[in-house]
């Protein structure tokens, strides 16, 4: 299997369950994942803000806020996750939510909205809890066992990226339940993010989540992807020393997408020059074997 890194156009486009699994953990924490309002305005038109991350260096992409059975995205005209994927040569997934009352039911991670984003071709899925909602890792869990049950091909990643209204802790034995639920990513946030997760906290949750052979994802979910570039530096570092093999970058800079400009901070600050510039300038339609291009 070859490392995440190294894949290209329609090989990385088309990675999906333990495939996609093993190519992120070979890439040894030099993952990006870029979160993107689905339904909000473009940044920059015509580009699509879908388009426009994957531009500055994002190698995952996920959808919020978007109907699996009927996905969104502005600027781009009604197209499956397939077709998504195809578009920008990156896999693409989406968020969606525990199965409750204040989440609007497209939103949540139901049987029938599981099978409907396999169906689509969603890559993988990140359970968790927009703001305001109230949810617990308890939640969590159910949906995530929900989810894995429905969809086993779509690969699952589950945790909070910010207290979402609840009162509950973030460390390692919160996180527990989910791991437990069969997640194969845990959603940790990043070491000067959440209030009181420091990197002792946060590598914690990291070997929880290795001890259970699922993979880290280092979240940032509290609006400081819209931070200056030298602060989203010091958190890239932050996520290295404790150990993610996925560094995720949110959606709550303006009009539901990071600032471009710190998603290519983020990636040279884990990952250097070389493979960044490699991720922005390859076509969609490019791919690698063996040394050469075609």
């Amino acid at each position: 299997m070859t490392r995440l890194l190294d894949l290209f156009g329609t090989e990385l486009s088309t990675l999906r369950g333990e495939d996609l699994v093993r190519a992120i953990r070979m890439s040894e924490g030099r993952t990006t994942l870029a979160e993107i309002v689905a339904p909000r305005p473009q940044v920059a038109p015509p580009a699509s803000n879908l388009e426009l991350v994957a531009a500055f260096g994002a190698d995952l992409v996920c959808l919020n806020m978007v109907n699996p059975e009927a996905v969104q995205v502005t600027g781009l005209d009604g197209k499956g996750f397939y077709r998504l994927s195809e578009l920008i040569g990156r896999p693409v997934g989406l968020n969606l939510e525990p199965d409750m009352s204040p989440v609007p039911p497209e939103y949540r991670a139901t049987g029938d909205n599981a099978r409907a984003a396999q169906d689509a071709g969603a890559s993988f899925v990140c359970i968790t809890a927009n703001p305001g909602r109230g949810a617990t890792m308890a939640h969590l869990a159910t949906a995530t066992k929900t989810f894995r049950t429905a969809a086993p091909e779509v690969v699952t990643f589950a945790g909070k990226m910010h207290a979402a209204g609840g009162e509950e802790i973030i460390d390692a034995a919160a996180v527990r339940p989910l791991l437990d639920a069969g997640a194969q990513g845990l959603l940790v946030p990043v070491p000067g993010t959440v209030p009181g997760v420091t990197e002792a906290g946060g590598q914690e949750m990291v070997r929880a989540a290795h001890d259970h052979d699922a993979l880290a994802v280092g979240t940032i979910g509290t609006s400081q992807e819209g931070a200056d570039p030298g602060t989203v530096r010091t958190l890239a570092l932050a996520a290295k020393r404790i150990g993610v093999d996925i560094h995720h970058i949110g959606d709550s800079w303006i009009s539901g997408v990071a600032s471009p400009e710190n998603i290519y901070a983020y990636s040279v600050a884990v990952r250097g020059v070389r493979h960044t510039w490699s991720r922005m300038a390859v076509g969609a339609r490019a791919s690698r074997r063996e040394g050469e291009w075609g």
